[in-house]
């Protein structure tokens, strides 16, 4: 069994960033892990169009079971993911037992900042024609992590500062032994809710 982390925050509060950083770090000790990041998942279940809130539902849902089962086939995962409802957090926090939840925090409009800024990196990266910027990814009901077992503030702390937290953290995973009574294996609830 190893662990799952999930860096949560608002878009553009820096969580790929971050997460890209705890792969290479971990990578350079010969450590094999996953990164699971929801766009990726939504991009592949509902190609072509933002998912409604009933298909993010799903999309969380699949991402949850993969980290599960990544987990208990012995891979590390890094979940790159907003999750602005809370529930879906918890929800992965019930089924894998070695997890911690990470927190990001920063002013909305930094993080409305940096957004735009990468929407417009990727459409000349690709060559668009048009070069008027995309709207950035506004999360309006985000809902913030009543017990991360780490909060990062990505306007004040500085990436090593924070990476070297989270790499703490991920060594006190490494020696949690796992719970005698096993976890709810699905996700049951609807988000919002907690499950033990």
């Amino acid at each position: 069994m190893s662990w799952a982390i999930w860096i949560t925050g608002r878009p553009g509060s820096g969580k790929s960033t971050l997460a890209h950083q705890v792969a290479s770090a971990l990578e350079r000790r010969g450590e094999r892990l996953a990164i699971l990041e929801a766009s990726a998942f939504a991009a592949e279940m509902v190609p072509g169009r933002s998912p409604s809130a009933h298909e993010w539902d799903i999309v969380y849902r699949a991402l949850i079971r993969t980290a599960t089962e990544l987990t208990r086939a012995g891979v590390p995962v890094i979940i790159d993911a907003t999750a602005h409802r809370r529930g879906w957090r918890e929800l992965a926090r019930a089924a894998i037992p070695r997890f911690a939840e990470i927190q990001l925090v920063c002013p909305d409009e930094i993080c409305g900042a940096r957004e735009q800024a990468v929407r417009w990196s990727q459409m000349l990266s690709v060559g668009h024609e048009r070069l008027a910027p995309a709207e950035p990814d506004i999360v309006l009901d985000y809902e913030y992590s009543l017990r991360a077992e780490l909060t990062v503030n990505t306007e004040s702390q500085h990436i090593w500062s924070a990476l070297e937290g989270i790499l703490l953290l991920i060594e006190r995973l490494h020696a949690r032994t796992a719970p005698d009574t096993p976890r709810s294996e699905g996700a049951p609830g609807a988000p919002g809710s907690h499950h033990a």
